[in-house]
């Protein structure tokens, strides 16, 4: 009998599982995200899945949380540097107009947790947790119910932004921001 063969050290594995399954969801939504799929992503063997998952619901939640922490992190940091009402209305305009998501790939997460989110209570909480956390940035600046409204204008101008096929102008944009900030 031959010695046995060494076990081999991959700390990352399960970081790197996570950031594979949110590039699968990117590019087949997670109706079309498999163990088997997110396993070739991150080139690990089939198994690494269920020793570091219980199954396809952790792992879903386990990337969704990464997903949405990144993008709390980010709009967090816009509204920590704007000095007063008035940055912060000209940060919220940089957020929907430059983009709360980075790319393509970040609006397709979203929109994906987003529609799990309407079926599943345990991603409407993750949802919940991130819209909190954006309010609670924007309550820096502006009062609560303010804070709320502001919200909901970045999350649907944003889709807007996203799905509409005629470009946006961020004169339209600022003038929304303000019409909520600021009331006549």
């Amino acid at each position: 009998m031959g010695e046995p063969r060494p076990r081999r050290r991959d700390p990352d594995r399960r970081e790197r599982i996570i950031a594979a399954c949110l590039d699968v969801i990117a590019e087949a939504g997670v109706a079309g995200t498999s163990h088997r799929k997110v396993a070739a992503a991150a080139d690990v063997p089939l198994g690494s899945m269920t020793y570091h998952f219980t199954g396809m619901d952790e792992l879903l939640r386990e990337a969704f949380t990464r997903f949405a922490t990144g993008v709390s992190d980010g709009f967090e940091a816009a509204m920590a540097a704007a000095d007063g009402p008035e940055e912060a209305e000209e940060a919220v305009v940089a957020v929907i107009t430059d983009g709360v998501f980075g790319s393509q790939r970040d609006l397709v997460l979203t929109h994906e947790l987003y529609t799990l989110a309407a079926r599943e209570p345990a991603f409407r909480a993750l949802t919940n947790a991130w819209m909190a956390r954006s309010r609670a940035a924007l309550e820096r600046h502006f009062d609560p119910a303010t804070a709320r409204m502001v919200d909901a204008l970045i999350e649907g101008l944003t889709i807007h932004r996203a799905l509409d096929t005629e470009p946006h102008d961020p004169g339209i944009v600022a003038e929304a921001v303000r019409r909520i900030t600021r009331p006549r």
